[in-house]
């Protein structure tokens, strides 16, 4: 049975997203499911979260990286066979990486020009494009895992097209903003588009042993990360964005004609609203740890507390409101 995929995409960045998936990964792992994350982003800024530079080190050297995403599709660019089988990277019992390698933008020109022959019926084509799909169903059966969650980076290119075609779910991260409306308008076309367009090349697979993703890649929704107000944003600024989201998501993202009344606090589509916790991510960071793993010995004492458990209450909420919208199973609280 095919492992469920859901990338975490936004083609605007400096939204938060790696931290979310970060976040999220540990989250589901502390409530007892076995959790995949792979870094499809070529600047590889999850893989920096989970591990520590000697660790990078060690899976980054000169020549191949067998033990990176790159070095599964190495093969493929090299024309000396398929995908190569995943190493993955051990963070905790119920929590995998697969990891990720600045050297993956290498794979862009390769993903572009196999794209068209796929129309072609060439064999080839189609073990290209579907490349990151069979790489992270090996991985995930491999970590025996519930869920692979994908981080990628905030473009809408060749390598990102590939990765979504993996997915049954998509997440959007955003930041109530001009721009991330703008990514929003950008996102929701292209991903029909590569959808409808994988499924005419589904049709023409000259090769009925390969198996090949679906390309659902189906919105399930919008996470709000609300960054720490700057003084050249008012309030009312960023009330006027957040306000906008639930009608732009709808038309650009789903398709569908906006609803008048819908607000954020209301919105079906909104999966959660999670605030900035400025005062725990550098202990975070510092300790390598989620901001919910923190301790007093981390410097996480006095009034920060009951801010670990509140943002260990929030994510546990957005965890199971995942898990209802994908079919992820986690156990009842």
């Amino acid at each position: 049975m095919d492992k469920t995929v859901i990338a975490f995409f936004n083609n605007k960045g400096g939204v938060g997203k790696t931290s979310l998936v970060y976040h999220l990964a540990w989250m589901l792992a502390d409530l007892n499911v076995r959790v995949l994350a792979a870094d499809l982003d070529p600047q590889a800024n999850l893989t920096a979260a989970f591990l520590t530079d000697d660790q990078m080190i060690e899976i980054w050297p000169e020549g191949d990286h067998p033990d990176t995403i790159y070095g599964g599709v190495q093969p493929l660019l090299k024309g000396v066979g398929d995908i190569a089988q995943p190493r993955l990277q051990q963070i905790d019992d119920r929590l995998a990486v697969l990891a990720g390698d600045l050297a993956l933008s290498g794979f862009e020109d390769e993903l572009s020009a196999q794209w068209p022959d796929c129309l072609a019926r060439k064999e080839r084509a189609f073990r290209v494009i579907s490349a990151f799909w069979r790489i992270l169903q090996a991985a995930a059966t491999t970590h025996q895992a519930n869920v692979v969650l994908v981080d990628l980076g905030p473009n809408l290119g060749a390598i990102n097209r590939a990765a979504l075609i993996s997915a049954d779910y998509v997440i959007v991260p955003l930041s109530p903003d001009l721009f991330s409306l703008q990514g929003l308008r950008n996102l929701g076309p292209r991903l029909r588009e590569w959808r409808v367009q994988w499924e005419e090349r589904l049709a023409k697979n000259p090769a009925p042993d390969l198996k090949l993703p679906s390309g659902r890649m189906k919105p399930t929704g919008y996470i709000i990360m609300q960054h720490a107000m700057r003084l050249d944003r008012p309030v009312k600024a960023f009330e006027r964005w957040i306000a906008r989201i639930p009608e732009i998501y709808r038309k650009y993202v789903l398709d569908e004609p906006g609803e008048p009344g819908v607000l954020i606090n209301n919105d079906p589509h909104r999966l959660a609203l999670l605030k900035h916790y400025q005062s725990l991510m550098p202990l975070a960071q510092e300790s390598r740890k989620p901001m919910f793993h923190l301790k007093p010995a981390d410097g996480a004492g006095g009034a920060h507390i009951q801010a670990v458990r509140n943002v260990y209450e929030h994510f546990k909420l957005l965890a199971h409101e995942l898990g209802k919208r994908t079919g992820v199973a986690l156990p009842p609280d």
